[in-house]
């Protein structure tokens, strides 16, 4: 005890035990400064990301919105627009519905058009070469008589003959529900927008380039609506098209809501609070009936594949032990 005190009262060993307090004192201190703040530069990274993304999205937006003003500009192919103006095909192939369903779909201007009339006079023509030249002239289908093989010559030009309108309704269908999934949360960024003092066209061009990441589509419509109500005379015609663009009822119930707070001067916010709430209940209700019809659609393949296995795993060690007793032998 006597040499304990007196190596703690030697002024050396004190000196010693303050040197080492005060460099644990610093380091611990300073560990902080050296390690910086995790959470700072983690938030710093997204916020680089999220910028980056953005630039991105801005600068394919601008691409697209680029190359759909020269293609309206640009000369359409010359043959397929001299045959389509000679044989006037536009009035026996395409109305009303046919330039909606092409719009829909995203195709726009003179140029699809003309592709789609081209295409559906010369695929059922193709597709009949095709079927005669294998049928007939390298004896497809041997066992089939030559009326059968003739009607399946009709059914190949009949079929390419509406190749391209399926193609159209098949690109117009997905559009739809693309743009269909990303609406509830466009409709709820407009409303903040709205309700934070802005107006109806930086409301759209905000949404638009937040959007972008999820529905280039539904991006693209809202460009392209803001750009209308800024040289179209008429506001609600801007509404009109972009409803009649998506052919959706969600998106003509909040143009008609945008058309009544244009004529009436009615607030705006708490419509679209109103119908952001119905889009989520429709999406709801949406992903509620597809839940609901899992059940019937995995009865065949629960019968098919998993009661086969469940009963050999079930009576396969009952089976090996009675053939190891021997009671089938007997």
């Amino acid at each position: 005890m006597q040499s304990v005190a007196n190596a703690i009262s030697d002024p050396a060993f004190l000196i010693a035990m303050l040197v080492s307090v005060a460099v644990f004192a610093t380091v611990f201190t300073l560990m902080p400064a050296f390690g910086g703040d995790r959470l700072k530069s983690r938030m710093k990274t997204v916020a680089i990301e999220r910028d980056e993304l953005r630039a991105k999205q801005r600068a394919r937006l601008a691409t697209e919105a680029d190359r759909r003003r020269k293609g309206l500009r640009e000369q359409q192919s010359t043959g397929m627009r001299s045959i389509v103006e000679s044989l006037d095909l536009r009035r026996a192939l395409a109305d009303e519905n046919t330039i909606n369903q092409l719009r829909v779909a995203g195709f726009r201007g003179q140029n699809p058009m003309t592709k789609f009339l081209f295409f559906r006079l010369v695929l059922p023509i193709g597709f009949l070469a095709v079927a005669v030249v294998y049928l007939f002239l390298l004896d497809g289908m041997p066992e089939q008589p030559p009326l059968m093989r003739g009607f399946i010559c009709v059914v190949a030009a009949y079929a390419g003959f509406y190749a391209p309108v399926l193609y159209v309704s098949n690109r117009a269908s997905k559009r739809k529900q693309a743009i269909q999934l990303a609406w509830p949360d466009a409709l709820d960024l407009m409303l903040i927008c709205v309700e934070s003092g802005m107006s109806v066209e930086a409301a759209f061009r905000k949404v638009a380039e937040e959007i972008g990441s999820q529905s280039v589509d539904l991006a693209e419509e809202l460009v392209l609506t803001n750009a209308e109500l800024s040289f179209l005379q008429e506001r609600r015609q801007a509404y009109e098209n972009l409803a009649n663009r998506t052919g959706l009822e969600s998106v003509k119930g909040v143009s008609q809501a945008l058309i009544q707070a244009e004529r009436y001067g009615t607030p705006v916010a708490q419509a679209l609070r109103v119908l952001a709430n119905e889009s989520r209940d429709m999406r709801m209700n949406a992903a509620e009936k597809k839940a609901a019809a899992l059940p019937p659609k995995l009865t065949v393949p629960m019968i098919l594949f998993f009661l086969p296995v469940l009963f050999v795993v079930i009576l396969g060690p009952a089976g090996i032990t009675v053939s190891e007793q021997g009671i089938f032998g007997n």
